[in-house]
């Protein structure tokens, strides 16, 4: 991981709410090599939970969260392009965020200003012109990072190529809007919230059980009914005799539990309310837009078919929106093949990869 210090007091980043940061860093990595026109790189923005970690850099290296999409041979194949992958603004994962030191060099917490999916393409943008790349071969990114992809698009659309949008919307529907309040009311009313100052309080260990439950309500959404069944049903855990009321003994209860217990581990709550309030946020086609005849560039859609948090009618509206804007080339690669749900953008999903590799390795190609 590489940290960029990118704005500074005499030119601090204006956040679209009109506060700004005098002091922002960007937690970023790279893999493979720019070209000699340095016109190959591919920029991966992450999910919700993700990081600037997508893939191994060798074979010592820990796992990235899409190793099955990024590196050598893999369809964002390291071997042939650069690739740029940053923890976005109010991550943390070592991007300015609630953990981050404020005046008095406590993290800010609570104080940690609202961020937008427009800010943290403005912070791409300033990490690539960092970086001396003028424009990129794709933007890429799925769930939040196609969030991202798609504001980057509507934006610079001169920025690249090409614009990959997998498994995203042109905003949450009011079933993600309640997952995301569920998850959010659960954090805050975890006894070691503390108003969102657990860090600098060091009241118990921090709001983990609420965080746990915020988790274990968003992993429903990006697995499907189908997956959920056909991996768990009613089977009862091993081992595990019923223990009353409180504690269930089902399969499925245990794995939630399981990846709970992980994430909390892993990421800040406070993190974890501000991106997720991102994400409400975002209303892509809230205001006009025009693309230029000029600035015209290829726009992938991928979707698939098992996914309940961005369904067949939010992906019809999304393609319907990027036609009205001029767009000439607007392409949709739809899976019906994993009952994965939400979750199958991550996993290795032959036809979807199959397709993936050749949007990115058309003609035109490096």
């Amino acid at each position: 991981m590489k940290i960029a210090t990118l704005f500074t007091p005499e030119y601090p980043l204006v956040l679209e709410s009109g506060r700004s940061l005098s002091h922002v860093q960007v937690a970023y990595e790279e893999y493979g090599t720019p070209s000699r026109h340095r016109d190959n790189t591919v920029f991966v923005c992450h999910a919700l939970t993700g990081d600037s970690h997508p893939a191994r850099h060798d074979p010592d290296d820990i796992p990235g969260w899409w190793d099955v999409m990024v590196g050598p041979g893999r369809p964002i194949d390291t071997d042939t392009f650069h690739v740029v992958s940053a923890n976005v603004l109010g991550g943390c994962a070592g991007t300015t965020g609630p953990l981050s030191p404020g005046e008095t060099g406590r993290p800010l917490g609570p104080d940690f200003p609202e961020v937008t999916v427009a800010d943290m393409v403005t912070v791409h943008r300033a990490l690539l012109a960092h970086l001396g790349i003028e424009r990129l071969y794709s933007v890429v990114g799925g769930s939040l990072g196609g969030m991202q992809a798609l504001e980057w698009l509507l934006r610079h659309p001169g920025d690249a190529r090409r614009f990959v949008l997998i498994g995203t919307a042109a905003g949450l529907t009011t079933d993600g809007l309640a997952a995301h309040a569920i998850s959010r009311a659960a954090i805050r009313s975890d006894p070691c919230f503390d108003g969102g100052r657990y860090v600098d309080d060091l009241i118990g260990p921090g709001p983990r059980d609420g965080l746990g439950i915020a988790r274990m309500v968003a992993h429903l959404t990006y697995m499907s009914p189908e997956s959920l069944e056909s991996k768990f049903g009613r089977a009862v855990q091993p081992g595990r005799e019923p223990t009353g009321p409180a504690h269930g003994r089902y399969a499925i209860e245990r794995y939630l539990e399981h990846q709970a217990r992980k994430f909390v581990d892993r990421f800040d709550a406070n993190s974890y309310l501000h991106l997720t309030t991102a994400m409400d946020r975002f209303t892509a086609f809230e205001r006009p837009h025009a693309i230029a005849p000029e600035n015209d560039p290829a726009v992938h859609v991928f979707s698939f078919a098992s996914d309940r948090l961005f369904g067949q009618e939010v992906t019809n509206a999304l393609l319907a929106q990027l036609t009205a804007t001029g767009l000439t080339t607007v392409t949709h690669h739809r899976d019906t093949t994993s009952p994965a749900g939400h979750d199958a953008f991550l996993l290795n999903v032959p036809g979807y990869l199959r397709e993936m590799r050749a949007v990115l390795a058309e003609p035109s190609a490096v």
